[in-house]
């Protein structure tokens, strides 16, 4: 009986393991949109068993990063200008409501975390030294500042929705080759939303957020239409 219970929970440990990594590798743009997921090419390169493999895809097809075709098996889910929109209209929407709902319930602890990680993002370049290329670090940084903003709405479920819609923007970013905002002063914009938010005005604090968001949705859009033109 612990043997049974113990198998179980190990399957459904890799299941998870493999599930993360695949994601990772479609929201940063290893795996392209369009390309067709092999399971045993998979199941190399991640050094995990074909069960494994099958039900992370089944699993991701929920998270519409892939889909099933037909019989044949799966691929990277594709990518759009309109779907790029839609995705943002809705995080405008579902993010305005999670801040609201944040700094309705506002205390000493929230705030203090909210400083703490914008604190820690100004701290890290957003490109790498002598380099073009995005730093991880400020990209660790700069999601879990926009979580935080958002961690005090009350609602798990709401947090989870967020948190997804979030990645799914860094894969079209990813998709269009671009971080997004080559001359922008985001800093200031980060700053501008942190100083609305610790002086309880959340009309203006939204407005901030919202036109940081739309302005990367502009230029985004405009690179992807560039991509994706033939």
């Amino acid at each position: 009986m612990q043997n049974g219970t113990s198998t179980g929970t190990e399957t459904t440990s890799l299941t998870n393991q493999t599930y993360q990594r695949i994601y990772d590798m479609i929201i940063q743009g290893d795996l392209e949109p369009g390309n067709k997921l092999k399971i045993e090419e998979l199941r190399r390169v991640l050094g995990t068993g074909a069960s494994p493999v099958r039900e992370a895809l089944s699993l991701l097809t929920s998270d519409h990063l892939v889909e099933r075709i037909d019989q044949r098996g799966f691929r990277v889910s594709h990518i759009s200008v309109d779907g790029f929109t839609e995705l943002l209209k809705t995080r405008c929407w579902l993010e305005e409501r999670a801040l609201r709902e944040s700094m309705a319930a506002q205390d000493m602890e929230w705030e203090e975390r909210l400083v703490l990680v914008h604190h820690r993002l100004k701290r890290e370049p957003r490109v790498l030294p002598d380099s073009d290329k995005p730093n991880p670090a400020w990209e660790s940084r700069h999601k879990e500042f926009h979580m935080t903003l958002l961690s005090a709405c009350g609602s798990s479920i709401l947090m989870k929705i967020c948190d997804r819609l979030y990645d799914q923007n860094i894969r079209y970013r990813n998709a269009a080759k671009t971080m997004a905002y080559p001359t922008r002063d985001v800093t200031s914009e980060h700053d501008a939303i942190l100083q609305h938010v610790m002086d309880h005005e959340p009309d203006l604090a939204v407005k901030e957020l919202i036109s940081h968001y739309t302005t990367t949705g502009e230029f985004l859009s405009m690179k992807l239409r560039q991509t994706m033109s033939p």
